[in-house]
């Protein structure tokens, strides 16, 4: 069961490697690369899309894209969603196509996206971490259900061994030793089922974040 657990979040681990990596890929590195457009959405009738999903986008050499709408008339769209965005390139739109040029990096600009990749690998580790402590809350409250359930069931067997002493030492009858043990069982049952309920709560708290 734990080990189905497990994979849920090794998939959120997963989740922030795929983040980050998309986000590497987002970073402008003085070379014409597709992946720069990932985060630029364009509105296409009303629905936020991405520019890749409208349109073809070529690589014509090393600092170039071109970007060429299926629908001409999202030109205008497309060069406005790539002037809000943080790309920092100015569309060059000729009417049929939307052009963009790559300038070379400025050593200081080198090390503005050095300090903006290692944030993002930062922000990575400490996404994985987090996902690692609430697998380890997991585990622990799991624990304590079972230890709670483990001494719910050491009171009954005690309120047992002492029912039973009683019964042998005639200070109550068989049926009612019997009866008692019916109700113990019911109380246990009870509890442990609260148990049950209180851990299923807890889980859906942890999974939800």
């Amino acid at each position: 069961m734990l080990k189905d657990e497990y994979k849920v979040y090794e998939e959120k681990m997963k989740k922030s490697i795929e983040s980050v990596k998309n986000d590497f890929a987002a970073v402008r590195a003085g070379r014409a690369n597709a992946a720069v457009l990932n985060r630029i959405s364009v509105d296409y009738y009303g629905t936020p899309t991405p520019i890749q999903q409208v349109g073809s986008v070529a690589s014509p050499d090393p600092r170039t894209l071109v970007i060429t709408p299926w629908d001409g008339s999202l030109l205008r769209a497309i060069e406005k969603a790539i002037l809000e965005s943080d790309l920092g390139i100015n569309p060059q739109n000729d009417g049929k196509c939307i052009r963009l040029s790559f300038p070379q990096l400025t050593e200081e600009r080198r090390k503005e996206l050095t300090k903006q990749v290692k944030k993002y690998g930062e922000d990575a580790k400490v996404a994985i971490r987090n996902v690692r402590r609430d697998a380890v809350d997991f585990v622990k409250i799991h624990k304590y259900s079972e230890n709670g359930k483990v001494a719910v069931r050491n009171i009954r067997r005690d309120a047992m061994d002492r029912f039973k002493k009683m019964q042998k030492a005639s200070e109550i009858t068989e049926d009612e030793l019997k009866l008692a043990e019916k109700d113990l069982q019911k109380i246990t049952d009870d509890n442990c089922k609260e148990l049950d309920k209180l851990l299923e709560i807890k889980e859906k708290e942890l999974m939800s974040v």
